[in-house]
């Protein structure tokens, strides 16, 4: 069963790109900048469907965050966020690890920081941060090669927003 996932991580990570980052790189004209905004783009992806729902109000909230990428029209938006919609299950699975290699690679420590704000503030988009969410922004700030202090913080201004703790 390992084997099976590994390999399927692995495929996932095609020479050309997978279909998030073939969409980004047509939207922007610097290869790395799409490298990274693809990268970005997934893990917000990710961070969405931690829940098993994508939700509109999660989606105008992705859609916030990538109107900030220089270079990236609201067509590129639109572009993005169709592939998010269509292909969130293998992105938010099997494709998640290669986005947070890519991140880790490409990113100095400060726009990882900032990734790992805005994937904070996307889980609390709706007002309610839940377990299966908080467990992936844990697991996404491990694999960004952040701490926990970073993690912390982050979550830290939408502490009464954590499922976990109303009871």
């Amino acid at each position: 069963m390992l084997r099976w996932l590994a390999e399927k991580i692995t495929s996932a990570a095609p020479e050309k790109g997978t279909i998030l980052e073939r969409t980004v790189r047509a939207q922007m004209d610097d290869a790395d900048g799409a490298r990274i905004v693809a990268a970005i783009a997934g893990l917000l992806g990710t961070v969405a469907y931690a829940d098993r729902q994508y939700a509109a109000v999660e989606e105008e909230r992705i859609r916030q965050e990538l109107a900030r990428v220089h270079g990236l029209t609201t067509a590129g938006v639109d572009a993005i966020c169709t592939v998010l919609r269509e292909h969130i299950v293998d992105i938010s699975t099997v494709e998640a690890p290669v986005y947070a290699r890519e991140l880790l690679a490409l990113a100095d420590r400060d726009l990882r920081v900032e990734v790992l704000d805005a994937l904070v503030d996307l889980a609390a988009a709706d007002d309610e941060i839940t377990v299966a969410e908080t467990n992936v922004l844990r697991l996404t700030a491990t694999a960004l090669g952040l701490t926990q202090h970073d993690y912390n913080t982050a979550q830290s201004r939408h502490r009464e927003k954590l499922k976990v703790l109303r009871k």
